[in-house]
């Protein structure tokens, strides 16, 4: 690798996820599509799927990008001379049929929990792609594409860019297949600059107060509160299990417009929900919740940075909140807690309006040697009780049946094993579902205590959809 093109040093985020993952306190995140193929698709399967990912390849210097500690203990990105598909792909027939338009993907979930703590290793990508296909091998019209990836490599909305890149590959690449074209399985990498770091773009800063806190809290005093829940202490090794719930588009639709009308939003209200279940299912003495939210550094980026929502990269940051039990049990059976919806709209409100300041970014690059840190967290309390994230509604253009189309998706963030004990994730497609995808660590609680939690949630965002 000594011989690999330099691209540019790792960030402080960058490297974070980087030692996790050599660490094997895997940051991995997963973004999956089903996607239908008109019936104008006539060849094998791999030859369109290879075609596109040479298009993705192009077009984004990410997937070619690898991290390598230097000589000077400095984490470098360098470039993949070539990445060869077959290593990276892999498509594969469904063991069982495909679920029902309004039943969970258990297979799907099952692949996830595998590729959740499964690290990645150089000189292989950083990524990898699966396809599932129809138990049926004469209908390779349908499948379903589960990109997975390093949190060193990309965020969120990265994944989402992906789909969207492969959908409009596949509609090209259909019509140069049809000229005969062969697809290549072995794609030499772009030579093309990696998009610039998140501290290149963003002060990502912190006034006084925050910092002396923060790093009181880190090296002198870490000290937590009995009456706040975050699991038991940080263990390894981690085995994550996963559930994909699904709320169908009607139910979706009617939950949407009451956040509207309530003045807050899907997000706020799922950081609710979630706390209003998990007190629900918690002993009473834990009377606090500290939740965390992801937000994408995006939307400061755009107008000197070039990134868009179509860049692959990692620009996303943190902030957190807290709920109370004697704020929730105001609430009687079925009625769900909008009042502390709207607080989390208000207090989100109020953290963008900051424009990056304060979070919990700002602190990495007084981390000092990050594997040590990381080291001395297992054994350690976790620092919230429950993270949710939300990529929003993944809309993929023109409804043509002439062009590949793209009808469930699923989001699946890495569970912060130094973090909260459940993470959340959201998405919906333009199929109108709302898909969540729940992780946590197997041992943190009992599996009828998530079983409970999943359970509430579900009847909660029913209620509010009422």
């Amino acid at each position: 690798m000594d011989n690999f093109e330099r691209l540019r040093p790792a960030g402080s985020l960058e490297k974070y996820f980087v030692a996790r993952n050599q660490l094997g306190l895997y940051s991995i995140v997963a973004v999956s599509a089903t996607y239908i193929l008109p019936d104008t698709f006539t060849l094998p399967l791999e030859s369109y799927v290879y075609k596109a990912c040479e298009t993705l390849i192009s077009e984004h210097p990410s997937l070619s990008a690898i991290p390598v500690q230097g000589s000077d203990d400095t984490t470098w990105f360098m470039r993949l001379p070539e990445i060869d598909l077959r290593q990276t792909v892999s498509i594969q027939k469904r063991i069982r049929d495909f679920p029902e338009e309004d039943e969970p993907d258990n297979e799907l979930c099952e692949l996830l929990q595998v590729q959740q703590r499964t690290g990645f290793v150089a000189p292989l990508p950083y990524w990898r792609l699966f396809v599932l296909t129809d138990l049926d091998e004469s209908n390779e019209q349908r499948f379903t594409a589960v990109y997975v990836f390093s949190h060193a490599i990309g965020d969120g909305i990265s994944g989402k860019a992906f789909h969207e890149t492969f959908l409009e590959a596949m509609h090209d690449v259909g019509a140069s297949l049809a000229r005969g074209e062969a697809p290549e399985k072995v794609i030499p990498s772009p030579k093309v600059p990696l998009l610039p770091k998140l501290e290149a773009l963003h002060p990502c800063s912190s006034n006084v107060t925050f910092l002396l806190h923060g790093l009181f809290r880190a090296r002198i005093w870490p000290y937590n509160d009995p009456s706040l829940w975050t699991g038991p202490k940080v263990f390894v090794p981690i085995k994550t299990r996963i559930r994909q719930i699904i709320f169908p588009a009607a139910i979706s639709a009617a939950f949407r417009k009451n956040c509207r009308e309530r003045k807050t939003t899907i997000t706020s209200a799922l950081h609710a929900a979630v706390a209003h279940a998990l007190f629900n299912c918690l002993p009473n003495n834990y009377t606090k919740l500290q939740a965390t939210g992801a937000m994408s550094a995006r939307r400061w980026l755009n107008k000197g940075g070039g990134i868009t929502d179509r860049s692959m990269g990692n620009w996303v940051m943190d902030y957190k909140e807290r709920f109370f039990r004697d704020q929730m049990n105001q609430y009687p059976p079925g009625a769900f807690p909008w009042n502390e919806a709207r607080k989390s709209r208000e207090t989100t409100e109020q953290i963008l309006g900051q424009e990056g300041k304060n979070t919990s970014v700002a602190l990495l690059k007084y981390a000092g040697n990050i594997h040590d840190v990381l080291k001395g967290k297992i054994g350690k309390d976790r620092s919230a009780s429950y993270k949710v994230s939300n990529l929003g509604i993944l809309k993929f253009g023109r409804r043509d049946p002439s062009r590949p189309q793209i009808t469930r998706v699923m989001f699946s963030q890495p569970l912060d094993v130094l973090g909260g004990a459940l993470a959340v994730s959201l998405v919906s497609g333009e199929d109108g579902a709302l898909v969540l995808g729940m992780t946590w660590q197997e041992g943190i609680e009992n599996m009828e205590f998530f079983e409970a939690v999943i359970d509430t949630v579900v009847k909660d965002v029913h209620n509010a959809a009422k």
